[in-house]
């Protein structure tokens, strides 16, 4: 099967941004990292929200070696947000970026975030990458932190990708969605399920937006040409989501809708 192609990123005639992005839980690069890169080039992306990537040893040179095997630069995050980190390719102008740190829940993984504002064809965007905890308690409040974080970037529009670590059910996952936009439920394209790659039964992984972009197609790229699904298997643990979107031209709003 060959997917209805997405829209190619882009800026149209009234000045809005048709912008390519990425979600990927990558397992500390402890797959197939020329898979991993092969899937990512297909994907054509302009931002990529990357989960679990390395935070020990050299941390900031495996980030930056995938960023090159990719075409992209690092934009912000790795060890300093605990392991979310986001890609941009040349497209993207920044304007500031912060890595978050959340309060660790005793006896599990901390976690954070990685967030920037962009200006892509002008028009600003707050970006945050996120991997959100393993107890349902956990999720929440760092659900709550999120929508807060992106309240304080103050920004006309935001995009949020990340491995949420439940369905859509879950309260965290519930959570965002009523407030943002879930880019599978908007607008489906490709396949649903993320999770485990090599036979996903689960979506835990999801772009989600401000009310104020247009979705135009948001899912897994399985059957994306250039993206093979021997390559989805190997490259990490996640598959990944992929999703086109139409920034609205910026006309002076800094302020995330609540």
């Amino acid at each position: 099967m060959v997917l209805t192609p997405l829209p190619a990123s882009g800026t149209e005639a009234d000045g809005s941004a048709v912008v390519r992005v990425l979600s990927y839980n990558i397992r500390s690069l402890r797959d197939d990292p020329a898979a991993l890169a092969r899937v990512i080039r297909a994907c054509a992306p302009d931002l990529v929200f990357v989960q679990e990537a390395p935070r020990f040893f050299r941390w900031r040179k495996a980030a930056a070696k995938l960023a090159a095997a990719t075409d992209l630069v690092v934009l912000s995050g790795g060890a300093t947000a605990a392991g979310p980190l986001l890609l941009c390719s040349l497209r993207a102008t920044v304007e500031r970026t912060e890595d978050v740190l959340l309060p660790r829940t005793p006896g599990l993984h901390r976690r954070g975030f990685a967030t920037a504002v962009v200006r892509i064809a002008g028009t600003r965007i707050g970006v945050l990458s996120c991997h959100l905890g393993l107890r349902a308690d956990e999720r929440l409040t760092q659900a709550h932190a999120l929508l807060e974080r992106l309240d304080a970037m103050e920004v006309p529009h935001a995009v949020v990708g990340g491995d949420l670590n439940e369905p859509a059910g879950g309260g965290a996952f519930r959570l965002l969605a009523g407030r943002l936009q879930d880019g599978w439920a908007v607008r489906p394209w490709g396949g649903e399920k993320t999770f485990p790659s090599d036979g996903p039964v689960r979506r835990i992984d999801a772009i989600l937006t401000t009310e104020g972009i247009e979705v135009l197609g948001c899912g897994v790229p399985a059957g994306l040409p250039g993206v093979d699904d021997a390559d989805l298997r190997a490259a990490t643990d996640h598959r990944p989501v992929l999703a086109a979107i139409r920034v609205p031209a910026d006309h002076g709003s800094r302020r995330v809708d609540p």
